[in-house]
Order: structure tokens, then C-alpha cells, then sequence
């Protein structure tokens, strides 16, 4: 089976990271599976090249000049013929929107799109007709989680038949609390004593994502709980006003900006509590990380959080955009050690069982061999 992958691509984020999860997988089983990524002429997406060489994924690059560039479609086709797939699969508005044409008229069997997010752009009605328009051209789709298939019939009118929901998975990897070097590592990090508990966050600082309500609850109960700080990791287009929020409550000594890091995961280890307090939240594989180091989460009612997070077992869930609800759940379970300890164990042991990368390709996998044997009958 050969299957090629259409995405547009500027970074590594969700969409990017469940790939160079899914194609290497799909690679292991047997498919010749590859990418064909556009990419913006100034931007030559270095690190996301690095990644897909180190796992065998074969990649061939487009240069992508402006949202309306048709010129990617001619250029499409011929790589697509080249090629000559039984499958394509398109992620992401300009994979859909370049990829799904192009893969009709090269006649490919079957194609497919990926939906990995809520984004309430897609409620535009210029963009609310095209993507209906896209859908009519495609074989079957994917929502990485409920929550997004929903959305996807809600706003794009699709068939309920026609949209799947196949979860993110990731790699799990084994005891990830048998050592202590991480939580020390990152303790000695910030200058801090070994008995300091942190709660934090990974995640790009836009608005939605709801970090603003995380400082503001921190607030409300840092004085009770002398010994926690919050730890902020990643960077954007918040960061200052956020730093300035920090400021103004008194709190840089116990809110710590991380920045942009490469080795996000590893500082996720060194954390006691994690929280995602987002407006809005596609799927966010960062829980399933969060999830890998047997750490509770804190997350909001929002998007697909509440599909991830067992509330009251693997975590609590609180009203989004509630910074007393956030700051209530927030000093429960700084209060109580052995509970956060006892809902990480039971987040590992859901990730195990039901957000594999094995549960993810496999299913996947299944979708294009249930889609293709349809194409022979």
C-alpha cells in the first residue's frame, strides 16, 4: 500500500507531531508511506526535516508563496502521478485545500482528510463553503477526537457516516517515575529546594490557551501553599502581557517562564501537577504527554480535555475561563500528595489502554484498508 501524507507545514506542533508518530508506524507495517509538505519560501521547516529523516519517513518539500497559490496545483499533480498512491491523505486547511483536488484529478482511489482542531475560523462562511465543497471530494474523514467530529458535522455539515473518530496516540514508554534525576534536575534549574512542589503548563502563550487564568488562580492560593511554584514553558504572543500579570500580582518569584524548549518533555518530568486551562483545545497530545509521566491534570471543559482527562480519576475538570474553580482545584491537590500520586498512575494506565500510538496506527491503518477493499467492490 503506498500512502502519501499532504500537509502544509511552518513548525512542530499537534498535527506535526501525531504524523511523525503515525507515519513511521504505518512504515513498520508495511506501507510505503511518505510526506509531501508545502512549505513558505522563508521558512525551510529545518527541525521538521530533522525529525522525519531520523525516523525513516521519506519527504519531498513544496514551496507554498501565499494562501491562493495556484500554482501548487499543477506541481501537486505531477508528484502525485510520480508517485501514484492507492491512498492520500491531506491534514490541515492547506492540505485540504491544495492536496484534494490535485489527488482527484490524479484519479487516486481513495483520499482522506485529517481534522485536528476546532478552530472557529473554520465558522467563516466563505471557509464554511469550501471546506463543505472539499468534503464532497473525499472518501472518508477523520476527527482526532469527538469533540472535533462534532464540530465538523455541526459547522461543515458532515455526514455522521462519512467522519470517524480515530484519537491521538503516542509512544509509552515505561516507568517514567522510577528515577528522580529529572524532578531534581529541574528543581536545581530554577534554584530551588528539592521539597518545592510545581505545577505548570506546557504550551504556546496565545490567549485561548488559557494561561492567564492559571496565574490568577496560582495567585489565590500561593500563600497558603508556600512551597509550590507554577512553571510556564513555551512561548508567543502572551508571553509579556502574561510576564506583566505576574508582576503586577507580585508573583515573580514563584512564576517561572521557561520559554521555548526543545526538551519540553523532560521538563514536564520534574512537575507534580499539570494544567491545561484552554478555552478551546482540539485534542492536545501535550495531556497524553502529561499522561506519560504520571502526572494529574487540571483541565478545562472545553474542546476535547474532558475525553482525555477522567475527572475526579486521572484529573479534575473545571469550568473554562474560571480562575476560582481553577484555584479550588488547584489547592486540593497541592494538599493532598498521595491523590495526585494515585490519579498520574491511573492517567498512565489510561494512556496505555486507550492512546496508544499501536491503538492510533492500527486503526488508522484499518480506515485505509476498509476505504480501499470499498473501492474494489
Amino acid at each position: 500500500m503506498r500512502v502519501l501524507h499532504i500537509l502544509k507545514v511552518k513548525g512542530i506542533a499537534g498535527a506535526e507531531q501525531h504524523l511523525l508518530t503515525l507515519l513511521p508506524g504505518l512504515r513498520a507495517r508495511g506501507v510505503d508511506a511518505r510526506f509531501l509538505i508545502l512549505v513558505p519560501p522563508d521558512n525551510p521547516v529545518i527541525d521538521f526535516t530533522v525529525a522525519a529523516d531520523a525516523r525513516g519517513i521519506p519527504l519531498e518539500k513544496l514551496i507554498i508563496r501565499h494562501h491562493a497559490d495556484i500554482t501548487l496545483y499543477g506541481q501537486l499533480l505531477s508528484k502525485i502521478r510520480e508517485f501514484n498512491p492507492d491512498v492520500v491523505h491531506t491534514h490541515l486547511q492547506h492540505g485540504d485545500l491544495y492536496g484534494i483536488p490535485a489527488a482527484r484529478w490524479a484519479g487516486v482511489p481513495v483520499v482522506i482528510t485529517s481534522r485536528h482542531n476546532d478552530d472557529v475560523r473554520r465558522r467563516n462562511r466563505a471557509l464554511r463553503w469550501l471546506n463543505r465543497w472539499l468534503w464532497g471530494q473525499v472518501s472518508a474523514g477523520i476527527g482526532i477526537s469527538e469533540s472535533v467530529r462534532q464540530f465538523s458535522m455541526e459547522v461543515e455539515n458532515v455526514p455522521a457516516d462519512k467522519i470517524v473518530t480515530i484519537h491521538y496516540g503516542i509512544a509509552v514508554k515505561g516507568d517514567y517515575k522510577s528515577s528522580t534525576v529529572s524532578q531534581t534536575a529541574l528543581r536545581s534549574e530554577l534554584q530551588l529546594p528539592p521539597t518545592a512542589t510545581l505545577v505548570g503548563t506546557v504550551c504556546r502563550l496565545l490567549d485561548w490557551k488559557g494561561v492567564q487564568y492559571a496565574i490568577d488562580a496560582f495567585s489565590q492560593v500561593q500563600q497558603q501553599f508556600v512551597e509550590a511554584h507554577l512553571v510556564i514553558t513555551g512561548d508567543g504572543p502572551m508571553r509579556q502581557s502574561l510576564q506583566l500579570q505576574v508582576r503586577q500580582l507580585g508573583l515573580t518569584e514563584r512564576v517561572h517562564f521557561l520559554g521555548w524548549r526543545s526538551d519540553a518533555t523532560l521538563v514536564m518530568s520534574g512537575l507534580d501537577v499539570f494544567l491545561m486551562p484552554s478555552e478551546r483545545e482540539g485534542f492536545g497530545i501535550v495531556l497524553l504527554e502529561a499522561m506519560s509521566h504520571a502526572l494529574p491534570v487540571i483541565g478545562s471543559r472545553a474542546g476535547a480535555i474532558p475525553e482525555v482527562v477522567v475527572d475526579g480519576e486521572t484529573g479534575l475538570i473545571i469550568p473554562p475561563k474560571d480562575p476560582a474553580a481553577l484555584a479550588e482545584a488547584l489547592a486540593h491537590l497541592l494538599a493532598d500528595r498521595p491523590l495526585r500520586q494515585y490519579m498520574g498512575l491511573l492517567g498512565l494506565d489510561r494512556l496505555e489502554v486507550h492512546f496508544s500510538a499501536e491503538r492510533m496506527i492500527d486503526q488508522t491503518l484499518g480506515l485505509y484498508r476498509q476505504l480501499l477493499a470499498q473501492q474494489v467492490h
